[in-house]
């Protein structure tokens, strides 16, 4: 399973989260501090939703410099 994780951190902290969360989450596949709307990006793969479901609510959320996220899950590979 793959999903998109958007993020708004703290002003002048979506580096530093990003790097934070690359290191402590391995199903990180890829991840970018970037500009507009949302100040970060990740794409996470896991087997199944409730791992995604873990890792958004016990690590990125729990980030003192996360202020919200929002997921979009993917539905079909292509």
């Amino acid at each position: 399973m793959k999903a998109y994780i958007l993020i708004s951190t703290k002003p002048g902290t979506s580096l530093e989260v990003v790097q934070r969360i690359k290191e402590k989450v391995k199903e990180v596949v890829e991840a970018d501090a970037i500009f507009g709307r949302y100040d970060a990006i990740m794409i996470l793969t896991a087997p199944a939703l409730e791992n995604i479901n873990q890792i958004v609510y016990k690590v990125i959320e729990k980030d003192p410099n996360v202020i919200r996220t929002e997921t979009s899950i993917v539905l079909s590979p292509m």
